[in-house]
């Protein structure tokens, strides 16, 4: 019934209080289920467009390895899956405990053979890890701001190093497609990089900003 009414008008039908991330909502609208903040989409809404966009530039022949810092409800999981036909490994790091149940019992995002979730703050997680990935999606929100240590000359440094030679990484750079000095330290960083080739997608879905980087093999 939630689902048919959310044709008329959107359906809260679970709130979940995160310490992390403030009330989340489990809402059905036009008959899709989604998790949203009170200001922003998580999962399976704009979101999801915005991300399969970027997607869209990725070349994936030659992708067998995908690291997701923010996991949301698990839709780009869901993206790759169904829409892109990755079948490689994906690991996926969230800091929120809410936020992995959530895409579990919610969303049908379980843990498999090739795709491992951890309960970890990604700016330590890039820090201690050494593995490398042929591609890292970043999409680290809190509502609906990207805390301030993800913009930093540290964190990326942290991800060119865990990124292969011909390997890519999508940085969800924040809302309202406007650069401020934090994005622009991003780009700025990437631009002055001899190993990385980007480009800069602004105002995707009217909303936000997404910088795509491919590491050369030099």
């Amino acid at each position: 019934m939630k689902k048919i009414l959310s044709y008329i008008w959107p359906i809260t039908a679970k709130t979940i209080d995160s310490d992390t991330n403030g009330k989340l909502q489990i809402t059905y609208y036009n008959g899709k289920k989604m998790l949203n903040t009170k200001d922003a989409n998580y999962s399976y809404g704009s979101l999801q467009k915005i991300l399969e966009y970027a997607l869209s530039k990725i070349e994936f022949d030659n992708v067998k390895h995908v690291l997701i810092l923010g996991l949301g409800g698990g839709s780009v999981i869901s993206s790759l899956r169904k829409k892109f036909d990755f079948n490689g490994y994906i690991q996926a790091v969230d800091i929120d405990e809410k936020i992995i149940t959530i895409a579990k019992n919610d969303f049908d995002i379980y843990t498999a053979h090739n795709l491992t979730i951890s309960k970890y703050d990604a700016y330590k997680f890039v820090k201690k890890n050494n593995k490398k990935h042929d591609l890292i999606i970043i999409d680290l929100f809190i509502n609906n701001e990207v805390p301030d240590q993800f913009y930093s000359v540290i964190f990326c440094e942290n991800i060119s190093k865990l990124v292969n030679e011909n390997g890519y990484f999508i940085f969800n750079l924040g809302l309202k497609g406007k650069m401020t000095k934090k994005t622009e330290q991003v780009i700025a960083y990437f631009e002055k990089s001899i190993y990385f080739e980007i480009s800069l997608f602004k105002n995707i879905e009217g909303t936000n900003s997404v910088l795509i980087g491919r590491k050369s093999n030099s």
